[in-house]
């Protein structure tokens, strides 16, 4: 396609002629609806090329509305993600955003029930309406994100942040990440610096991004400084192998990284069952926040919710100030722990 210039703003047709596509397929791909329409891949892709190309964006009308700021933020979930107790992973991404709004003046609208989908996901869009339109603009989060609403919500230029990695085809949604590459690799470091060259992986039932960013994070590592790990985990398998922890308590392995605590505890118990301790015979890391308990703390890592609450707040604000700022990411830094699950490795 070649580049065009326009007096006027493009419309859904104008996409559709230059994708070569009718004006209904171009409706369902940005409405998010191309799966279910049975839409092809291909189409999709120049669908979403030709909107890049002519710089479209959905309901002028409501983006006209929007210039009339009201200075509130809306804070979207997908699921009964609000906490329960202090302790709830969702608490502190929640106190980051309340502490940082209330800083900049502005006032903070928690939906709660916007809309209803299946399986107790909570849905942005009802009957065709976005109830998000009461804030300025959003901060979305929770686990069972709906990409096609993503993508809807952006083609129709709503001011939103998206809290955690999501890939989402086609629409280049702005998102505070937490980097849980960087982090993976950097225990991984941290074994090698303790002796270990053969490790094994625990790998939890999750297959969302923020756990393959975990899992390339530490095989990255593992191949870069020529480490060795055969494990039922690093090829795909899920959860704990009776065998292959046979084998670890036999000596084949002197550390395991797992991504989850509830695994790491259960390691810790299977290797008791056989006779071995943490980490006097193994070493242990976990992926995730590890909370101290009776038996010491995990060597983990640290993900920073309340400053990438707070971040996610200051980019919402960004571009309300300048709808350009509408795509690109931020990651965000996790540090490490230091626990008493990792000692030398016993060659």
């Amino acid at each position: 396609m070649t580049a065009r210039r326009r007096e006027k703003a493009p419309s859904q047709a104008d996409v559709a002629r230059l994708a070569g596509v009718s004006q209904s397929a171009v409706s369902r791909v940005i409405s998010g609806d191309a799966a279910t329409a049975r839409i092809p891949e291909e189409t999709r892709q120049r669908v979403f090329e030709a909107v890049r190309e002519l710089g479209y964006v959905a309901n002028p009308a409501a983006r006209a509305m929007r210039k009339r700021r009201n200075n509130l933020l809306g804070v979207h979930t997908f699921e009964r993600v609000f906490p329960r107790a202090r302790e709830d992973f969702y608490f502190e991404f929640l106190l980051g955003v309340e502490e940082r709004a209330e800083e900049t003046g502005f006032d903070l609208v928690l939906f709660t029930s916007t809309g209803s989908g299946t399986d107790g996901e909570r849905k942005i869009y009802n009957n065709g309406t976005n109830r998000l339109n009461l804030a300025d603009g959003s901060i979305l989060l929770g686990v069972a994100t709906d990409r096609g609403e993503l993508v809807r919500l952006w083609y129709e230029g709503y001011p939103f942040v998206h809290i955690g990695r999501r890939e989402v085809p086609g629409a280049e949604i702005p998102q505070i990440i937490p980097d849980y590459r960087s982090a993976s690799a950097q225990i991984v470091d941290r074994l090698a610096r303790h002796g270990h060259r053969r490790l094994g992986y625990v790998r939890d039932w999750q297959e969302m991004e923020p756990y393959e960013d975990r899992r390339v994070g530490y095989a990255g590592a593992v191949e870069r400084l020529g480490l060795t790990d055969t494990s039922p985990g690093s090829r795909g398998a899920v959860g704990l192998d009776g065998a292959w922890l046979d084998e670890v308590a036999a000596g084949a392995v002197t550390a395991i990284v797992v991504e989850s605590v509830g695994l790491a505890n259960s390691v810790r118990e299977q290797l008791a069952a056989r006779g071995r301790k943490i980490p006097d015979d193994v070493s242990v890391a976990v992926l995730e926040a590890a909370p101290a308990d009776l038996s010491g703390q995990w060597d983990s890592l640290v993900i920073p919710r309340v400053e990438i609450g707070r971040l996610a707040v200051d980019r919402l604000q960004a571009m309300l100030d300048d709808p350009g700022l509408r795509t690109g990411s931020l990651l965000v830094p996790c540090p490490l722990i230091p626990g008493t699950t990792i000692t030398d490795a016993n060659e």
